[in-house]
């Protein structure tokens, strides 16, 4: 098969894609998404908008994600460098709330991390710099747009900071705890 699926253990719902490459003395090559060897994996998402983010060393975006109807479900990869990646659970009702999964990301590995909707999202670049693409079920929304304080204590990521504080954006250190935060049904 052409790829590999398999939960996170700390979060079920979680998954990490890991597409097979094939190579030879010229590089590799692999298929990184292609919906009807997945969707007969039981992977059968539907994608609206691809996103690009570049990075250097020791940025943090994040955690983000979107309330209803504009919940969004994404994929995540890293094409150059590697990420340190954080989901965080955020439905109201689940009894996993708060409950936060990592997976190092990196064009080495060339795994991706299905975070569905209901979850925060958000990575660390420990190494040089980073490029991070990712397809979303959903198109960006501002007015459903939130984001977690990425350093909750009530969280307790084990972010593997090197250096002291990360670079964030003023949206991003004025992210809401979880107690404050708006929250999925």
């Amino acid at each position: 098969m052409s790829f590999t699926i398999e939960p996170l253990a700390a979060l079920p719902e979680l998954r990490v894609i890991t597409p097979r490459a094939f190579p030879d003395e010229r590089g590799e090559f692999y298929e990184s998404w292609h919906a009807d060897k997945l969707a007969r994996l039981g992977f059968a998402e539907t994608f609206v908008q691809d996103n690009h983010s570049a990075s250097a060393r020791g940025v943090l975006r994040g955690l983000h994600y979107q309330l209803p109807p504009a919940a969004q479900g994404k994929l995540v990869r890293a094409v150059v460098g590697e990420v340190f990646d954080v989901a965080v659970d955020v439905r109201r009702s689940s009894p996993t709330l708060g409950r936060w999964a990592s997976r190092r990301l990196s064009a080495a590995n060339r795994e991706m991390l299905w975070i569905p909707p209901g979850f925060a999202h958000g990575f660390y670049v420990p190494g040089e710099a980073a490029v991070v693409v990712y397809k979303c079920t959903a198109a960006y929304s501002a007015e459903h747009d939130r984001t977690l304080l990425w350093s909750d204590p009530e969280l307790g990521i084990d972010w593997p900071l090197s250096g002291g504080k990360p670079t964030v954006s003023d949206k991003d250190a004025r992210g809401s705890r979880l107690r404050a935060a708006e929250l999925f049904p």
